[in-house]
């Protein structure tokens, strides 16, 4: 038996349906290393902002798999780590506006 070192065993789908990685790039306009990625669950490897979840949903579409399942696992390991509640340290301030990079009144 092959180890499938994929998430959701997308890899095992994939090769089930009789489907390639280089058909779904040739198909899509995904890189292959992308793709892997995405098999992967390397999320980190991908461009990053809307073309993660634009890639998850073309690669889900090749191969005949629920979005949704994949995205839910994508949201799940890329969620921001929960507020520690600590506050940004205070800015500082000068008295009277005043602020050591600006010019004194005057122009002098």
């Amino acid at each position: 038996m092959k180890d499938d070192d994929s998430v959701l065993g997308l890899a095992t789908i994939r090769q089930n349906r009789g489907i390639s990685l280089e058909q779904i790039a040739n198909s899509t306009k995904i890189s292959l290393r992308a793709l892997q990625a995405i098999e992967r669950g390397e999320f980190n490897k991908l461009p990053g902002g809307i073309y993660n979840t634009s890639y998850i949903r073309q690669y889900a579409r090749a191969i005949d798999y629920d979005e949704s399942a994949i995205l839910s696992y994508y949201d799940q390991t890329t969620k921001a780590p929960p507020n520690t509640g600590e506050k940004e340290p205070p800015r500082r301030s000068f008295p009277g506006g005043y602020h050591p990079l600006s010019s004194p009144a005057g122009g002098q």
